[in-house]
């Protein structure tokens, strides 16, 4: 059984040793690139670009050409009146329709695209910013579980070659086959923690590559997250304020094209071409025609004053959220904050605590060879060893996902 786990652990190191080990940045970029959400909301801002231009056009002068023909015939008097069909009529014509309207009137529907292409970039910098911190936060356990791993390792090693020197003596009647027993228990116990470390790894690893978008099973070593605690920015540069100093904007633009909607209306036209009934002198009937159109808004209910009242309360949700938020955010930073001291304070007692520990698995070691320690008491050091290094792994996951929720707010 010996030989066996030996070979398994090797087998795995192997395959760690020869795949290539994989950063943080590189999940990154490559959750970047694939998502979905995105590239939509790109190509939603590329859109915008486009209805800008296309309501600039639609103020340029419109020119098409209209053609149609009627006939309808009388048979012994019987047939549609005269008066109202002339009988048979044809035209071809070129028109020309360009509608007037003020230069601060089209600023102010560029300005609603523009504000919408803006409200989606901030939007794209957000879920660009979820995005980091999902795969941050899955990249980090993952890591969490690898040294879990490569800890549960480290301790079968040992534990295995200790089972070797215990054999030995038990055999040399130094050690009782009770004292051999209850150690061979412990050793299988971490045989066990160590297989599952792998499983967790090993799905945990996969849930990673799914978060980026990745379609591999090989399972690879991961780098070291390496995080660095950032400092947020003032509230007034933040993106995540930014969609309220959007909507802000948006309430401003949409009083505006109110008010542009009840200016007068003024639009001009001409045609040119063929327009006949063929009841006279048919190849006289070439000519042209111009006209305008003219509508001023007097009265519509008040609906006027009611969008006003529904722009008002836009308003006074958008001043609510944005109230409630900035506590919410200030109040975060301030809890990450203090709980990332907290994290490195603890960190530095688990090393002096590692410190103690580690010299007494030493010193056991040493005694087990002359035969003068207590089985027992070495279960009793390698079970504190072992909690005092999880606590350790735990801690310094904790601090680095702590580290990651304060970064989020940092852009």
């Amino acid at each position: 059984m010996k030989w066996f786990l030996s070979i398994i652990i090797c087998a795995f190191t192997y395959n760690f040793a020869q795949a290539q080990s994989y950063s943080l940045d590189h999940y990154l970029e490559l959750a970047k690139s694939n998502s979905p959400l995105l590239k939509d909301l790109h190509n939603q801002i590329a859109s915008n670009e486009i209805d800008s231009l296309r309501l600039k056009a639609g103020y340029k002068p419109q020119v098409n050409l209209n053609s149609g023909g009627l006939y309808a015939p009388l048979v012994n008097g019987y047939g549609y009146s005269e008066a109202i069909t002339n009988n048979h009529t044809l035209n071809g014509l070129l028109g020309v329709n360009q509608s007037l309207a003020s230069k601060n009137n089209i600023n102010a529907q560029l300005l609603a695209i523009t504000l919408q292409s803006l409200s989606l970039t901030n939007a794209s910098k957000i879920s660009e910013q979820d995005l980091k911190k999902a795969v941050t936060t899955q990249y980090i356990t993952a890591y969490g579980d690898l040294q879990q791993y490569k800890f549960s390792q480290q301790v079968v090693d040992l534990l295995t070659n200790e089972e070797g020197i215990l054999k030995k003596l038990t055999r040399s009647n130094v050690y009782h086959q009770g004292d051999y027993l209850t150690f061979l228990v412990t050793l299988k116990q971490q045989e066990l923690a160590l297989t599952q470390a792998r499983l967790v790894y090993k799905n945990d690893y996969a849930t990673l590559n799914y978060l980026a978008g990745v379609a591999d099973t090989t399972i690879r070593e991961l780098d070291e997250p390496l995080l660095k605690k950032l400092t947020p920015p003032d509230a007034s540069t933040s993106i995540y304020f930014q969609q309220y100093k959007l909507d802000s904007l948006k309430i401003i633009n949409s009083k505006q094209l109110i008010d542009y909607s009840y200016k007068p209306k003024i639009n001009v036209f001409a045609d040119g071409g063929y327009n006949s009934d063929f009841m006279g002198q048919a190849y006289k009937n070439f000519g042209v025609s111009a006209g305008f159109g003219f509508v001023l808004p007097i009265y519509d209910g008040g609906q006027r004053k009611m969008q006003y009242k529904k722009l008002s309360l836009q308003e006074e949700t958008r001043e609510n959220y944005k109230a409630f938020f900035d506590v919410q955010y200030h109040q975060q930073i301030a809890q990450y904050n203090q709980q990332i001291s907290e994290n490195e304070t603890l960190i530095a007692q688990i090393k002096d605590q590692t410190k103690y520990t580690e010299s007494l698995i030493k010193v056991d070691t040493q005694l087990l060879q002359t035969g003068d320690l207590k089985i027992a008491d070495l279960i009793l050091a390698i079970n504190n060893y072992l909690s005092i290094k999880n606590l350790m792994t735990q801690t310094v996951i904790s601090r680095l996902q702590l580290i990651n929720q304060l970064n989020y707010w940092t852009k």
